[in-house]
């Protein structure tokens, strides 16, 4: 059955973890390399020492790996996802939140707070090294316009900078999303970077889809 587990260094154990998962458990970096088992659940909060080596030790021994910080940041999330977290959350999210995230990581999804996530997409586009000409006929089947807010989501602006960039309203850039969305065949703007990026064949390998 999986377990779900809670590494911190410097801090009491937060209230809001034991509302979220009342069977969690708070342990120490030394403690999961003996208890964790392929399948469990791990959240590791910034304050531990060395965390993006532990977080992708746990993520290649088969963990599903949470991050969570007191002062969120788009650097900081991209650094979680880079070493392998499925997830990157505010430490003082609410109990419910942090169900909804944990419910995503485990089914291979990733969880990052919505205003963090288009600077998130950005720099993971960029990282991946942009967009992928053998992927140029799925964006060419695009309009123009749909191209343009395309490019401008993968470059990491939020709806509201497309909007306010290109003239129109939010409700016109959701609109013109959800249409590239249905073409494409992806659920999300990360989706939409790893099937645009040139390197989603080696990701897909990878198991991060």
């Amino acid at each position: 059955m999986m377990a779900t587990y809670f590494i911190s260094q410097g801090r009491d154990e937060i209230p809001r973890w034991r509302e979220a998962f009342s069977d969690a458990r708070l342990i120490s970096p030394r403690e999961i390399n003996a208890r964790m088992v392929r399948g469990d659940c791990v959240w590791v909060t910034v304050d531990t020492q060395g965390w993006p080596p532990l977080v992708a030790e746990l993520q290649r021994r088969g963990a599903a790996v949470g991050v969570m910080s007191y002062s969120p940041s788009a650097t900081e999330a991209f650094q979680a996802l880079e070493s392998g977290a499925r997830g990157y959350v505010h430490a003082l999210s609410s109990p419910e939140l942090l169900r909804q995230a944990q419910l995503v990581i485990l089914n291979q999804g990733i969880w990052v707070p919505p205003d963090l996530m288009a600077r998130v997409v950005g720099g993971t586009f960029r990282a991946l090294g942009g967009l992928d000409q053998a992927q140029s006929e799925e964006f060419q089947s695009l309009t123009e316009r749909e191209r343009t807010v395309t490019r401008a989501v993968l470059e990491g602006q939020s709806n509201k900078e497309v909007a306010r960039s290109l003239g129109i309203t939010e409700r016109t850039v959701k609109a013109h999303l959800g249409a590239v969305f249905a073409k494409i065949g992806v659920r999300d703007r990360m989706q939409l970077v790893l099937r645009l990026s040139r390197l989603t064949t080696s990701l897909v390998d990878a198991g991060q889809e």
